[in-house]
């Protein structure tokens, strides 16, 4: 882990207003988040001329009423930031990520690795596609590299339903 200010240091999930996780889902937001908190680039600019206090940050990660919600607190609770994403942009990327996974997954017992191969590179692809629109969708309120947004948009599939 960095030791960079500019990183998320922990990562809370409000499910809350969530159905009940599968235990599959479950499991893939513990692996989502451990692999966010080994290695993350995370920034929050100043706006209107107000500088942010420095990180390490906590981020709470919540959907309600049909928006992500991004709560940022400093490393002691303080309240830093709170923004909220619409789902809709991120609506037809999760379900064809959830569509190409079960595609792999079906075809990892039954095709040829070529043909696994092929569809794990689409697989990779429609999941960089979701975390470009992520970082798209953060410009101004946060800045994450590629790597980052990629893990945050696997936490963002195992939260909102396909």
């Amino acid at each position: 882990m960095s030791d960079s200010p500019n990183r998320l240091c922990r990562i809370d999930i409000d499910d809350s207003a969530l159905p009940p996780p599968s235990p599959e889902i479950e499991q893939e937001r513990r692996v989502a988040v451990f692999d966010l908190l080994e290695d993350n680039s995370f920034t929050l600019p100043g706006r209107d001329g107000v500088e942010v206090p420095p990180g390490p940050y906590a981020l709470a990660l919540a959907v309600r009423e049909r928006r992500l919600v991004f709560d940022i607190a400093d490393e002691a609770g303080g309240k830093v930031a709170e923004f909220h994403l619409s789902l809709g942009p991120f609506r037809q990327t999760v379900k064809d990520y959830f569509q190409i996974c079960a595609s792999y997954f079906d075809a990892v017992k039954r095709l040829p690795p070529a043909q696994i191969e092929a569809i794990d590179m689409a697989r990779r692809g429609i999941h960089n596609e979701g975390a470009r629109t992520l970082q798209e969708r953060l410009e101004g309120k946060a800045l994450v590299d590629i790597d980052t947004a990629r893990r945050l948009f696997t936490l963002i599939c195992a939260l909102i339903p396909g």
